[in-house]
Order: structure tokens, then sequence, then C-alpha cells
């Protein structure tokens, strides 16, 4: 298996390497092919991601992602956001489930449409007025929706929009509801003011949740205060042919190469990438060694500890060994 690795900026520069490393232990066989993107790139080359790059990254199975920072301007477009439409991975799916210091006992996913909505970049720029166009399609919908139904074992699907004022949201909506009522997945709908409700005040009621691109990414940055914070919160961009994996948070350029970043939620995600590949042995050996570390109180002060990056990496190795 051929894994691209792109840490991008800041922090992910930091937090890679040590999902690499965990990688590298589980799964030596593979080869990972190095990738330099993102911002910090644009300033000393002028591109942040040529088209090569992106020819070769198109050879390999998967990726694995760090985290890249936002010009000041659009100076181009995202790297990540590129990545998503160009390798045509539509669903980004973001499990939120609870570890020994998490605040709230909760085991949910969130499945947000990854290509469309605002994030598609159609505006019209005038000196006093941005309009910006919102798109959702059936094809879009179904497609999140057939993803959100899949997951093993769902329960009940929460279909997130808020219909009672914007009529794309309500296409999502009906889209949603006829492939839950196709494929017999209970479900329901909410508002998504009435989710971010009820995600503080009875987290535990969620099972799956599918939702459009904007609402998935704020409401999961939300959600990852529940389990302890985004240093813990992994994600998949998944299609049908192509996967990429990356940790919730962003760049942190004001914490960068203080040694200090928290690496558990890149090397969660390079535990999806072993489910997502059918490495499941591997993938559960990995969440093992997180959860021997947060016990041992080896943690970063994002989460409430006074480790280092390096400590917890040290430590995730020294767990990967164990019976």
């Amino acid at each position: 298996m051929k894994i691209a690795v792109l840490p991008g900026d800041g922090i992910g520069k930091e937090v890679v390497p040590v999902a690499l490393d965990i990688l590298k232990a589980v799964m030596p066989e593979a080869e990972y092919i190095p990738f330099d993107v993102g911002y910090e790139r644009f300033l000393r080359e002028g591109v942040a991601m040529a088209e090569k790059d992106l020819d070769q990254i198109k050879e390999c199975n998967c990726i694995l992602f760090g985290a890249v920072t936002s010009p000041p301007k659009k100076c181009y477009k995202s790297v990540i956001l590129t990545l998503r439409t160009e390798l045509d991975m539509y669903a980004n799916v973001r499990p939120f489930k609870s570890s020994s210091i998490s605040p709230f006992n909760v085991d949910f996913t969130i499945y947000r449409e990854n290509c469309e909505d605002l994030y598609c970049g159609m505006e019209d720029v005038k000196e006093d007025v941005v309009l910006s166009t919102r798109k959702i399609t059936r094809h879009a919908s179904e497609r999140i929706a057939r993803a959100a139904c899949r997951k093993p074992g769902i329960r009940k699907l929460t279909i997130v929009h808020k219909a009672n004022v914007l009529r794309s949201c309500e296409l999502f909506r009906n889209v949603c509801v006829e492939v839950a009522k196709e494929m017999n997945v209970p479900y329901e709908e909410m508002l998504v003011d009435t989710t971010a409700y009820n995600l503080v005040r009875d987290p535990a009621r969620f099972d799956t949740i599918v939702t459009t691109n904007l609402f998935g990414d704020i409401l999961s940055d939300e959600a990852a205060a529940l389990i302890g914070g985004l240093g813990l919160s992994p994600s998949a961009n998944i299609g049908d042919r192509y996967a990429l994996f990356e940790p919730i948070h962003g760049s942190a350029p004001d914490i960068a190469g203080k040694g200090i970043a928290n690496p558990m939620a890149a090397v969660l995600s390079a535990k999806m990438l072993l489910e997502w590949s059918g490495h499941s042995k591997e993938a559960e050996k990995i969440q093992k060694a997180v959860d021997m570390t947060i016990a041992e109180g080896i943690m970063t002060p994002d989460i409430g500890g006074s480790s280092t990056t390096d400590d917890v990496r040290r430590s995730l190795l020294r767990s990967l060994k164990k019976p």
C-alpha cells in the first residue's frame, strides 16, 4: 500500500511525524511517500501544491494529512479543499468517542457532506457587498446520506438542516429522508440550532449525524469539546476511490515549534486509515496505545497534562510493544 504523507504547516509538521512513526511500527511494509504542501511552501516557492504533486498523490492509495495555514488573503485555492474536490472525497467522517478524561460520555459520528455548500467558493465580490452562492444537489446529498446509513452498527440517523428557512436545506432533508427510508434506517430530523443546543444539553442522545458542509464543520468543533478537545479529534475524508485522514485541528501557529502540540488526533486519524484499509488488528493496537498513554497521564497541556509532543510519541511506541 502506498500512503501519501502531507504534514502541511505549523504543528502539522510536528504531529504527523508522530502518527507516521506509529503507522510504521504497526505496518512497516507500507510505502510512505512525503509531500511538501501548504502556505509555508507558497511563501518559499510561490505555489502551495503543484500539479505534479497532485498527479503523484493520485497514484497513492490514501493520504495522511496534517494541517495547512490559511493565507492572509486568497493567494491560492485551499490545499485541503483542492484535494477533497479533485479526489472526490465526498464524505467527511468525524467520530467522537469519550476517553477516560472526557467531560461527557458520548459515542457518535458526524457525516459531513464534503464537496458542496458555501465552500464551493462561488462568490460575487463587490466593494460593499459579497454574494455567496450555496450549492446543494440531490446527487451529493444522496451520497452522504448513503454513507451515513452504511455506518456499521448504526442505531439512529439524525438529519441536521435548516429547512424552515433555506430551500437548499429542504432539498437536503428530503433526500436524506428518502435514503433512510429506502435503507430501513431509523431517523429523526433536527434543525441545526436545536442540534447545537442538544449537543451541550444531552450529547448522549446522538448516534449518527448527517449534515451539510458548513453545519458539519461548525458542529464537529463543538462536539470536539465533549471529548476533551480538538487534540483528541480525528477525521476521514472518504470517496469511492481515495481517502484522506487528518486531525480536525488546524496548524496552530501560536504553539508551533514549542514541542507541546498534541499528536493524538493525528495518531487516531492514522488508526482510521488502518480501519479503512482493512487492518483492524493494527488499528486496535493503536487505540490501546492511546488509551494506555492517557491513563498514565502522559498528555500535552491542551488536555490538562504537562508532557511534550515527544513524550507522547515515546509513550505510544512503548505501549505498542506491550501485550
